[in-house]
């Protein structure tokens, strides 16, 4: 039978003891778990991007309910503890459970310090520690106004940052003379702080409160000298202490923390202490990576192993986008030790390494951080650096006083050298995994270790690991540029995009260092995508960077007409639109119609300066474009169905309108077919299409990445839903995936080998929150979307488009 582990706390720490436990020895235990928070497992090392706008929750969740399901985990949601029993060895939460143990694991994290200042407890007054906090503080910022950070350490910056990104005006108070003291050295510190304030944030050093004001709410602060700052919010980020009452109530040891021994063990031998609350060797540890390195312990400890845990040498790094830090070690100054400093003004590069006999003891980075990973490697390794004492500033690349292949120095770092100082990930664990797992994307390689999953700076070190690993089987294709505008490729744009909330083309490109004044006809359409994409409530469509079809909204043929294609829902017509389309084609001479593939009609041969008055004419029958131009949604392909069909399961027919009236008018990476077939026969030639539906007996079997062009390829089965609501969300999430995560120009069928089908099955299908989150992502586009181009230009936009030049060039003159 197997034994009772109850965890008290639902964090990054405990999260990952249980994946290194389920690795391990899945089954071994009967795991309950209570978390006072009233959601899942998340990285709160993202909350700063959550804050800022260039995350949501859904994105940083790391354990959501579908896994606590599937690995027979028990969680109590928004159930705190309130006592433990270590005789009768239970444990009871304020909501009345009470859950019985053999083993029970403390991780309760820690509280953050609110400085007892008059005021301290009126509204608006918060701390920076969790989700509830961040939603605080969002709604705060809401009304715009001031908000007053009192310290500027890590989290007191990042948390300037992020309402800085939501329109407020944020003033920084730090008591001491310098930002981040405990971090950085004073010139490191002078660069940041000439950066915070570049971006709009007011810092103020040296500076103590005095009071809070306001009668209700915050009105402002007042400062020991007599200043007086007006906000609307005041977040205290002046420290933390563990949460460790509850185990001192029960009689364990406590000191600061929750004392330990390398095995994580506190005194009583069935009761173990992890992550902030836990006191080892006298340290509390705030960082993720040390809580990662005793979590493994505790996994194996838990197993019936010996590991042990030493402590941790720990590292830092700010997560504002633009700025690049990093910080590791004791950097003080002292007799017995001697600094190299490297200063490049210009660049805004400052590098300065702390030694002792020959050994690092601190670094600190600012403007150039790519050598902190070796910097810090050799420092936990105690590498004696006599030989490279020299070039050691200048990096690894540099050692032996020639440049290396950067490949080589990553080839030279050991196995435990760590990569991802997020998630704690070191050399060797990612390595294995590409080769064990036959990982060949970096997508795999996150959803497997991840690395580089976090804040994403360590993501160019894991691509070259992939490649080192791979050799020729590797597919760089991530980096490759655009175009000859930029250096970057299609991913970094998305994502650096999103990161530095860019939402127009020039910003684009200045921010990004384009080298071209106005890109190119590569580029500029595949800028235009993503930005309409990114932030559909925000960009304008700029119709000049779009292919000629698309700015005209038709199809333009060989000898310089048009084909117009008007939308037929689902493939189905009557008499009265095809009297308007025969109507339509006599009154303006058009030479060719046709039926196309996509069971609709196409008329060719129009000239340019007619498309308006054909537009109005169609109009007026209720015809919407068919955007058969489009980078986006072009058909939904039905069979008959079970209405008229014998061996029809379902109502297709039905089901084929609904998709293309709910999805029309979604731009996409590339072109987008649909079908829907009403039984397997499939007459509606579903397996062969970017999206696809088979109906069965059962429900209806959803098919993607399809191809019938250049490509032929059957389609793979993403899985079977049982209702017309299900596969309408399931294909809707499936698309904003597309859409989100496609490069410009991308079939579906591409982008799937190239993310990985069992990676979207899983966000898909297995993740409920995901898809959730991608479904409320393109419902919330589609307000903005669903504007028929057609109507607009027959209502006078872009009206110069359809004039002839000659006629445009009279009209000017005549002016």
């Amino acid at each position: 039978m197997a034994e009772k582990l109850v965890i008290i706390g639902n964090g990054m720490a405990p999260g990952r003891m249980l994946e290194e436990l389920f690795e391990k020895a899945r089954g071994l235990f009967e795991i309950t778990i209570f978390n006072a928070e009233p959601r899942v497992n998340y990285d709160r090392i993202m909350l700063s991007p959550v804050l800022s706008g260039e995350k949501a929750y859904e994105d940083i969740v790391i354990h959501n309910d579908d896994w606590y399901a599937a690995h027979g985990v028990t969680l109590h949601k928004g159930a705190r503890v309130t006592g433990i029993d270590r005789h009768a060895r239970t444990v009871t939460s304020q909501n009345g459970i009470t859950a019985s143990y053999d083993k029970l694991v403390i991780a309760t994290g820690s509280l953050p310090f609110i400085i007892p200042v008059p005021g301290h407890e009126l509204d608006g007054v918060l701390a920076y520690r969790d989700l509830d906090d961040v939603e605080k503080m969002l709604a705060i910022a809401e009304g715009k106004g001031r908000a007053i950070v009192i310290g500027a350490g890590l989290l007191g910056l990042e948390a300037a940052y992020g309402l800085k990104r939501q329109g407020m005006d944020v003033t920084v108070i730090h008591l001491m003379p310098t930002i981040m003291e405990r971090q950085l050295d004073p010139a490191a510190a002078y660069l940041l702080e000439k950066a915070l304030t570049e971006r709009g944030i007011e810092i103020i050093t040296k500076a103590n409160t005095r009071q809070i004001l306001g009668t209700d709410k915050v009105e402002g602060i007042e400062l020991e000298d007599g200043r007086i700052i007006s906000g609307d919010m005041v977040v205290m980020a002046v420290g933390i202490r563990p949460a460790s009452q509850l185990a001192r109530d029960a009689g364990i040891a406590v000191n600061r923390g929750i004392v330990v021994d390398d095995g994580m063990m506190t005194s009583d031998p069935n009761v173990f202490a992890l992550g902030e609350c836990a006191e080892h060797r006298g340290t509390c540890y705030g960082l993720v990576a040390p809580l990662y390195e005793a979590a493994r312990v505790l996994a194996d400890r838990l197993t019936g192993g010996d590991a042990e845990y030493h402590g941790s040498v720990v590292n830092t790094k700010l997560k504002v986008t633009g700025i690049n830090l990093f910080s590791a070690g004791d950097f003080a100054e002292a007799p017995d030790r001697e600094e190299i400093v490297l200063r490049d003004a210009a660049a805004g590069i400052y590098k300065r390494l702390v030694l002792k006999d020959n050994r690092i003891l601190g670094a600190v980075l600012y403007g150039e951080t790519a050598d902190g990973s070796w910097f810090f490697d050799l420092m936990k390794r105690g590498a004696d650096i006599s030989q490279m004492r020299d070039t050691l500033i200048f990096g690894q690349s540099y050692q032996g006083g020639a440049p290396l292949d950067p490949m080589a120095a990553v080839a030279a770092l050991p196995d435990d050298a760590e990569i991802c100082g997020c998630n704690g990930v070191c050399k060797g664990k990612i390595t294995a995994a590409i080769t064990a797992k036959g990982l060949t994307t970096l997508d795999g390689v996150r959803a497997h270790t991840k690395a580089s999953a976090s804040c994403g700076n360590c993501t160019g070190l894991v691509e070259q690991l992939m490649s080192l690993t791979l050799g020729d089987a590797y597919n760089p294709a991530a980096v490759t540029p655009m175009c000859t505008c930029t250096e970057l490729g299609h991913d970094d744009v998305r994502r650096l995009i999103k990161a530095k909330g860019l939402k127009t083309i020039p910003a684009v490109m200045q921010e990004l260092e384009w080298k071209t004044s106005c890109g190119c006809a590569k580029c500029r359409p595949a800028l235009n995508y993503y930005l309409v994409c990114d932030w559909p409530d925000e960009y304008a469509d700029d119709y000049q960077s779009r292919f000629i079809n698309e700015r005209v909204h038709a199809n333009i043929q060989k000898d310089g007409t048009y084909s117009v294609v008007p939308r037929m829902w689902g493939g189905v017509t009557n008499a009265a639109e095809l009297r308007a389309i025969a109507d339509v084609v006599d009154k303006f001479e058009i030479p060719m119609v046709k039926v196309t593939g996509g069971q609709r009609i196409d008329l060719l041969g129009i000239e340019k300066e007619d498309l308006p008055a054909v537009w109005a004419d169609l109009g007026k029958a209720g015809f919407v474009s068919g955007q058969a131009y489009a980078k986006g949604l072009r058909t939904v392909k039905t069979c008959v169905g079970s209405d008229w069909c014998r061996f029809g399961t379902q109502d297709s027919t039905g089901l084929g309108i609904r998709i293309e009236k709910f999805m029309w008018g979604s731009w996409t990476p590339a072109k987008l077919k649909l079908a829907v077939s009403g039984c397997p026969r499939n007459c509606a030639e579903a397996t062969c299409k970017d999206i696809g539906v088979i109906c069965v007996d059962s429900g209806f079997e959803i098919h993607f990445a399809g191809a019938a062009g250049l490509d032929i390829k059957g389609t793979e089965v993403l899985g079977l839903v049982k209702s017309e609501d299900e596969a309408l969300e399931h294909i809707v999430a499936l698309t904003q995936m597309y859409r989100e995560q496609g490069r410009y120009l991308e079939r579906i069928y591409k982008w799937a080998k190239r993310v990985g089908h069992d990676e979207i099955r899983r966000q898909i299908m297995e993740d409920s929150g995901k898809r959730h989150a991608y479904y409320d992502r393109f419902v919330f586009s589609q307000r903005f979307a669903q504007v028929d181009p057609w109507s607009e230009r027959v209502s006078g936009k872009d009206k110069h488009e359809f004039k002839p030049m000659a006629t445009i060039g009279y009209n000017h003159a005549a002016e």
